[in-house]
This record gives structure tokens, sequence and C-alpha cells, in this order.
């Protein structure tokens, strides 16, 4: 008996989004989140851009497109205007956050690459909002160091989105604390980490995977019991988590 994506039952149906990253155990249920709720509602040119990364060598680095919706639809939610984004790739992401801010909303872009992020920009130049973004080059903690020297950083920021090294984000979280305002809102990505946090210690992981397992896990301990933030932990993609600034 064929199902609604054109597997047959009882069958396990292959995801055709390329390098997804997706927590659900039935890839035929994330398929069809993506075709009935997603897809339809994707912007043309963050299709565009999601079409291109998947040609990309490292197209598993991008962001799904469910989570680029949910962050869409969350800076809305709180009426972003001035954001951070650390960690770039080639801008799906980004852009779902430049299409959701006011025509003057502003987003400080860090990434260490600069030629993955020209891959998509054409696509935000035809979107409309490249104006929105400021992009810098090079490794975000010295420019976070040197901007939480400044009072008039502290507080500024609405939305934070990190999506970098993962080594990294407890260094991130210790001075993002002091950039958000109160009641902003800082998302972490990949916080679940493919999966792997309840894994076995002798379970075969991918050795990337493993060597991240560790910070991630650290992390999560450290913002659960953080009393300046209000979080919520959710499965998309492999895990994002939310966290409201309260003090």
């Amino acid at each position: 008996m064929a199902t609604v994506d054109g597997s047959i039952k009882n069958q396990p149906a292959k995801h055709q989004e390329v390098g997804h990253k997706s927590l659900l155990q039935s890839d035929a249920l994330y398929q069809y989140i993506l075709e009935t709720s997603v897809y339809p509602r994707e912007h043309a040119a963050m299709k565009e851009l999601r079409e291109v990364t998947a040609k990309h060598p490292w197209n598993i680095m991008s962001t799904p497109a469910d989570e680029g919706q949910f962050l869409n639809m969350l800076l809305k939610l709180i009426n972003a205007k001035n954001t951070m984004e650390i960690g770039v790739y080639t801008g799906y992401s980004l852009l779902s956050t430049a299409l959701a801010l006011p025509e003057d909303g502003k987003i400080l872009a860090l990434d260490i690459n600069r030629e993955n992020y020209e891959i998509g920009l054409p696509i935000i130049e035809m979107a409309g909002v490249a104006h929105k973004i400021d992009f810098r080059e090079g490794p975000a903690l010295p420019l976070l160091d040197q901007m939480i020297q400044d009072d008039k950083f502290h507080g500024s920021f609405d939305f934070i989105f990190v999506d970098a090294d993962k080594d990294n984000y407890l260094n991130y979280h210790k001075r993002l604390i002091d950039l958000i305002k109160v009641g902003g809102v800082i998302g972490y990505d990949n916080t679940l980490w493919n999966g792997s946090l309840v894994a076995p210690v002798d379970a075969p992981l991918r050795k990337y995977v493993r060597y991240y397992r560790d910070f991630m896990l650290e992390l999560n301990k450290a913002l659960a019991v953080d009393p300046r933030i209000e979080i919520c932990q959710l499965p998309v993609g492999d895990g994002i988590t939310i966290c409201r600034r309260i003090s």
C-alpha cells in the first residue's frame, strides 16, 4: 500500500532533503512536515538558497528548512530588530532572519569564512535584504570581547543565534549574556548533537560527533542551571535551545 509520499507501507522512506539532521525516527513523517507545512510557505529566495547549498560538499552545516521557518516566526513573535548571528555558512538562517526583521532591522553576522557567505550573498541581495546585514569575517570571540568593553552594546541585542564552533559555545554564552537585553533571546543550535548525547560511551560515533559531544553535554548542563535565563530545548533539527534572559 502506497503512503502519501509514495513509499510502500511498512518499508522505511528515504528522506529527500540533502544532509538532513532531523531527530525524528520516521523520515517519512519528517518529509510530511516539510511538504505540508514548510515548503509551501518557504520564501522563493530561501528555496533557491537551500537548493544551492545542497550542492555544497559541506551541506550538512546548513540550517534545516523547518528550523529556518521556526526562527523566522520566533523573530516576528518577539518583534526583534537588532540581532546577531555567529556562524553564517551560506546564509540560510541569516536570510530567514533578514526576511523576518523590519526594514530598518540589523544583523551583525560573524563567520570565519567569507567565501561560503558569498555563495548565498547574490540570493540575499535579490531578496532585497542585504542592507540589513553587517558581515564580519574572522573569529567571533575577539570582537565580542571588544563589544563587552563598550557599555553601549550591553543589552543592545534582541536576538542572537549561535551555530558555530561547538567547543566555544560556553565561551560565547559568557559574553552574549551581557549583550542580549533582558527579555531578549539567544538560540543555540545543535544542542542535541545528532542524538549522540545519550549514546553509550563505547557507541560507534563519527569522529567529529564524538569530539564535540562532551562540549554539548557541558553546555546543556550549564544552561540548565543558569539563573539569568529561562530555557526551552526543542528537537528541531538536531536540537535548538532557546534562552530568554530574565536578569
